[in-house]
């Protein structure tokens, strides 16, 4: 998925779409795809829309990264789900990925995992950790009943990475916009089962300026981690 604005990530975004922000040497979305390269991911359609032919100027066919890349474009915003009604031959089963994040976890077992359960929707999970930086109240009947300064929170959250069986598409309207929270809803209405993978490994979705700087960061000093995907091949 690689058609938003990114607005929260202005004004890095003024002049690139978020994809093509770089994270060391390379835009975070060429990581992203050398990633799943290397996990056995070869056929990949990027859902471009905002700046899109600078994305396609870019990336051209995918042959410089060992792949195969076509796109889809939307000439309306179409959320980060209605997108897919727009391709056509999807696979029995297939993985969506944000085009903002910085990974380092095993993508195949999570497939494994997936295609095992026999689900139609597998999403990654991730524990992050959220610090408040104000003081925060509990109040009953306008009286002060507990205080708390910048207390710490734990949550376990979507990791903008999921694996789909195609018969999901039955709950996405066409030609209008809807995003992924509302097939979330629509699922758990029909009492349809949904895998929860939680990511062990790093995870950082770089959508706000402050996570695009710490992964900056991250990146730099775990070079030697993610330095796999680009110098060598899996067996």
């Amino acid at each position: 998925m690689a058609g938003g604005k990114g607005t929260r990530l202005y004004p890095y975004t003024a002049v690139f779409p978020k994809p093509l922000v770089p994270v060391g040497e390379r835009p975070i979305l060429e990581i992203i795809i050398y990633q799943l390269k290397y996990y056995g991911f070869k056929d990949i359609t990027l859902c471009v829309g905002h700046l899109a032919s600078l994305v396609e100027t870019y990336f051209g066919d995918g042959h410089k990264l060992g792949v195969k890349i076509n796109y889809s474009l939307e000439d309306k915003p179409l959320g980060t789900i209605a997108p897919l009604t727009l391709l056509d031959h999807l696979p029995e089963n297939f993985l969506v990925a944000n085009g903002d994040l910085l990974v380092d976890f095993d993508i195949k077992k999570f497939w494994e995992y997936h295609k095992k359960s026999k689900a139609l929707l597998s999403i990654g999970t991730y524990k992050r950790h959220e610090k408040i930086e104000l003081g925060v109240l509990d109040e009953e009947l306008g009286k002060v009943v507990a205080y708390r300064e910048k207390p710490e929170f734990n949550f376990m959250v979507s990791a903008g990475i999921y694996i789909l069986n195609k018969k999901i598409l039955e709950y996405v309207p066409k030609n209008e916009y809807f995003d992924f929270p509302s097939l979330v809803q629509s699922l758990l209405n029909d009492k349809k089962n949904i895998n929860a993978y939680n990511i062990e490994g790093f995870w950082l979705d770089i959508g706000r300026a402050d996570d695009y700087q710490k992964a900056i960061e991250e990146f730099a000093s775990k070079e030697n981690i993610f330095s796999k995907y680009f110098y060598q091949e899996k067996s």
